[in-house]
């Protein structure tokens, strides 16, 4: 039965494999750079987090629920004075 793949083709199966797995190292390793370097860039702009902007929108929006019922109660009791006033 002959020889299909020599030690040549394992050597350079073994060299993409080698050269495959540094590639992916280096990607993890900018990627980490890159990531550390945003996140210091950000910090330094006083950008505000995800979670910090969640909990500013949620405040905003129980304020102007509260706003909207305080407009209609003002009105509401602003009708009453009407009526009351000769």
């Amino acid at each position: 039965m002959p020889q299909t793949r020599g030690p040549i083709f394992d050597d350079l199966a073994r060299l993409m494999t080698d050269a495959a797995g540094m590639a992916n190292g280096m990607r993890r390793e900018v990627e980490t750079v890159v990531k550390t370097q945003m996140e210091r860039l950000l910090s330094s702009m006083d950008v505000v987090t995800r979670d910090e902007f969640e909990a500013v929108r949620e405040m905003a929006i129980l304020a102007r629920e509260e706003n909207d019922k305080l407009t209609a109660r003002l009105a509401e009791l602003e009708a009453k004075l009407a009526q009351k006033q000769p």
